[in-house]
C-alpha cells in the first residue's frame, strides 16, 4: 500500500470496520482481535466425508504457493533491507511465489532485490518480463518459481485511476501445468471491481489448465459489498482469507490466494514469524494447492 494513500485508506477502514460481518457495530477497533485466524482448511470447513461415501482419491501433487507484498523492501523499522525479504522467502520455502512492490514505483522502476542472492539462498528464479532495463517485474509484480519453466507470459494493464498491472504466466512444472495470475489491485473499490473483471476475462482464454490467482487485493470487505464478490463461483474459495495486514498486528485479509477450480486449495495460512513481522508492512500468505497429476 503506497504511502500517499495511507491516510485516506485509514479513514475508509475506520468507517468500514465500525460494523462486523452481520452489520453490528464493533465499537472499538481493538475488538477486531477476534477476527484473527491461524489459517483456513478445506477439511475443517467441509468436514471429512464418511469412508463409504468418499470417491476414490484423484492422483495429484501438492505444491506450496505464496504471495508477499514486500513494501519495496522497507520494513516496519523504516529500513531498506532486501536481505530480510530474501530471508523470509527462505523461511516460507514455497514452490511458486507472487511478489508485489518489488520494483521502484517511479523513475526507472528498478528492481529492489538482488536476484543472484535470491536464487542462491532460496532456489527461486524470477519469470522474466518483456521489457528490458533494471526492473524485475511489471508494475511491481514478480513471479518466482523453484522448478519448471514459463511457456507464456502476458503483461496486463489494469483499469483504474492508479497505475496498476498484473502478470499472467503459464508454467510447465515437473508435476504438471498451471496458470499463475499475479496482481496488485487498486485502493478504490470501483477500480478493484473492474480489475477483477479484466483479470477473469484474461485468465479464461480457452486453456483448460488450472489457474492460481494471487496477490495484494487491497480488499477487506466481505459479502456482496466486497469487490471480490465477482470471483465466485469460478474462483475461490473466496472465504479462505487470513489477516495479513498490518504485519505487527494483522487484522485485515488484504492478501489472497484463490484458484480455478476452487477445490484445488487444501489450506491457506499466514506466514507469521518475528522476521516477517518486521521485514514488510504485510505478512506473507501461503496456500497448499493440489494440482492434477501430469499426463504421461
Amino acid at each position: 500500500m503506497s504511502d500517499d494513500w495511507k491516510t485516506r485508506w485509514r479513514m475508509s477502514f475506520r468507517r468500514e470496520a465500525a460494523l462486523d460481518m452481520d452489520g453490528r457495530p464493533l465499537g472499538r477497533i481493538r475488538r477486531l482481535r477476534a477476527l484473527r485466524s491461524a489459517g483456513w482448511s478445506r477439511e475443517r470447513v467441509h468436514g471429512a466425508r464418511p469412508q463409504e461415501q468418499s470417491s476414490p482419491p484423484q492422483p495429484g501433487v501438492e505444491l506450496l504457493f505464496a504471495s508477499y507484498n514486500i513494501h519495496k523492501a522497507v520494513g516496519r523499522d523504516r529500513r531498506f533491507d532486501p536481505d530480510r525479504i530474501v530471508a523470509v522467502l527462505k523461511e516460507i520455502d514455497a514452490d511458486v511465489v507472487a511478489l508485489q512492490e518489488a520494483d521502484q514505483r517511479f523513475g526507472t522502476r528498478a528492481g529492489l532485490l538482488e536476484l543472484e542472492t535470491l536464487m542462491r539462498e532460496t532456489g527461486l528464479a524470477p519469470v522474466r518480463v518483456h521489457e528490458t532495463g533494471p526492473r524485475h517485474g511489471w508494475h511491481g509484480n514478480v513471479v518466482l518459481i523453484r522448478q519448471g519453466s514459463a511457456t507464456a507470459m502476458t503483461q496486463i494493464v489494469l483499469p483504474g485511476l492508479e497505475p496498476r498491472g498484473a502478470l499472467i504466466v503459464d508454467l510447465d512444472l515437473p508435476c504438471g501445468c498451471v496458470r499463475v495470475v499475479a496482481a496488485h489491485l487498486g485502493l478504490l473499490r470501483h477500480s478493484r471491481s473492474r480489475q477483477i473483471e479484466k483479470l477473469m476475462a484474461a485468465a479464461h482464454d480457452g486453456d483448460k489448465r488450472p489457474i492460481v490467482l494471487m496477490g495484494d487485493f487491497n480488499e477487506w470487505r466481505v459479502g456482496r459489498r466486497s469487490s471480490l464478490h465477482g470471483l465466485a463461483p469460478h474462483f475461490g474459495p473466496v472465504q479462505a482469507s487470513v489477516p495479513s495486514f498490518p504485519a505487527r498486528f494483522p487484522v485485515l485479509a488484504l492478501d489472497r490466494i484463490v484458484t480455478y477450480p476452487p477445490e484445488l486449495i487444501a489450506t491457506v495460512s499466514v506466514h507469521d514469524t518475528p522476521l516477517a513481522r518486521v521485514a514488510s508492512d504485510h505478512l506473507p500468505i501461503k496456500a497448499r494447492i493440489e494440482l492434477p497429476a501430469a499426463e504421461t
